[in-house]
């Protein structure tokens, strides 16, 4: 089984507009709200890509409610916790000439509640995979990746981690299957720009000699690079059709890793398939659709005939 944390779900409430003007009322010219949260975003995704997951995390109040329902499908188990107090978060992301984002703080969690959390991590039995990704809500330890962690350490449990900063390196002890820092958070762990393709291979070969086994890089416009477990790297590029949403498209990248890796134990095909989720959700509203990663696996195996 896979399973999916997401500690601060949301749900994603996007309103579109001509312009924004600062002091005044303004006017959408449409809306839309998807089921948010990174871990919740690889699991829909997953489905998909036609695997099972199930979702952890807390949720709370009305809009825990509708974030439950609204995910739950045949492929997604959802086994949240419900808080006791609060409401599970709405950000809120304005799309006019320029991108504006509004990220609310979430709900109280409270130590029984995380020790819940706990031992729902203990049910993971070798064989599965965990996928933590996303931030960490400010009434939850900084240590809770750690703390989720060390319970699995003694099972053969692949781990995959997606976070930035502290989340991430603290992480590293316990030999990650995969992590997925992009080049602004390479540039933030080892406090220096890196720009080149030779500093970008240079620095997560250290996130690997620090227990990372596989270390994908997401470049945005540049596609994505992998340093995979036997130093071999793979790059990948990017479709050309225009990019609606950025929103989600790094988890979906990861979703479809961990499916292209699950069904063909093959590095270089879990980097096309992951390629080909992150772009299908760029090229859409919401998250990548199996029409649309089908549509565009097509396309990718003929602009990059080096990776069918």
């Amino acid at each position: 089984m896979i399973y999916t944390v997401t500690l601060n779900p949301s749900i994603d409430y996007i309103v579109r507009l001509d312009s924004f003007v600062h002091g005044i009322t303004n006017r959408t010219t449409s809306e839309e709200y998807y089921y948010g949260g990174k871990g919740i975003n690889v699991s829909c995704v997953l489905a998909e890509l036609d695997l099972d997951s199930t979702a952890y995390g807390f949720v709370a109040g009305f809009t825990g409610d509708a974030i439950e329902k609204g995910i739950r499908n045949d492929r997604i188990i959802t086994d949240f916790i419900k808080l006791k107090h609060g409401i599970s978060r709405i950000n809120i992301k304005i799309k006019a000439d320029e991108e504006t984002e509004i990220n609310c703080q979430g709900p109280h969690i409270d130590d029984m509640e995380m020790e819940r959390l706990l031992q729902k991590i203990d049910r993971i039995a070798s064989g599965d995979t965990i996928i933590i990704a996303g931030s960490v809500p400010n009434t939850l330890p900084d240590d809770i990746y750690e703390r989720m962690l060390e319970r699995i350490k003694y099972k053969d449990v692949r781990i995959v981690v997606d976070a930035t900063k502290k989340l991430l390196v603290n992480s590293l002890k316990y030999k990650p299957f995969l992590i997925k820092p992009n080049r602004q958070e390479l540039s933030e762990i080892f406090q220096t720009d890196v720009k080149t393709e030779e500093q970008i291979e240079k620095y997560a070969g250290e996130l690997q000699s620090m227990g990372a086994k596989n270390v994908l890089v997401s470049l945005g416009g540049d596609g994505a690079m992998l340093i995979d477990e036997f130093g071999v790297k793979h790059k990948a590029g990017v479709l050309k059709e225009k990019v609606i949403n950025t929103v989600g498209s790094g988890d979906s990248m990861v979703a479809g890793f961990v499916a292209g890796y699950e069904k063909e134990k093959d590095y270089s095909y879990a980097l096309k398939l992951g390629s080909v989720c992150g772009n299908a959700t760029a090229f859409l509203s919401g998250l990548a659709t199996k029409e649309k990663i089908n549509e565009l696996m097509e396309k990718f195996n003929s602009a990059f005939p080096e990776f069918c």
